[in-house]
């Protein structure tokens, strides 16, 4: 049951999302704004487009939820294998479990760790300019300034 409401959950996002879809609703809107005359306007004319739209409302929101749930967790699936296969921290496996304040206590740690690692290419870049300076050779271009707190 849980695999074949994926399946449709996902068939219904991929063709609700498509231009096609689109057209389709507006030109349903279109016809319905073009009966209104031969309706009189009337409040079942006007009870069909707003119980329409609102089932179709009320059932999408849990088909692109599902949806959504379900590639977000693919996603960070994705991420937990490339850090674990690689040499970052593993400590950064499963961070969308922790709380808020674990969340900025941890993007603190990053950004201490980012302007640190911009300090140490700044100082290897003036040695090298030195360096080069004092051989007379010629200057190394110089590292181009990096966006700090990113």
């Amino acid at each position: 049951m849980e695999k074949m409401f994926a399946k449709f959950a996902t068939a219904t996002a991929r063709m609700t999302g498509s231009p096609q879809a689109f057209l389709f609703c507006v030109a349903s809107v279109l016809i319905w704004a073009a009966t209104g005359p031969i309706f009189h306007f009337s409040e079942t004319w006007q009870l069909v487009i707003n119980t329409g739209t609102t089932i179709v409302t009320f059932l999408m929101v849990f088909l692109i939820q599902n949806t959504q749930n379900r590639d977000g967790f693919a996603i960070q699936t994705k991420l937990d294998e490339l850090i674990r296969a690689s040499d970052a921290e593993d400590e950064f496996m499963g961070i969308e479990k922790l709380t808020d304040r674990e969340l900025d206590a941890l993007h603190s740690k990053c950004q201490k760790m980012a302007t640190n690692s911009h300090r140490l290419l700044e100082k290897a870049d003036a040695e090298k300019r030195s360096r080069s300076a004092a051989t007379g050779k010629v200057k190394a271009k110089p590292v181009a300034p990096r966006r700090r707190g990113a």
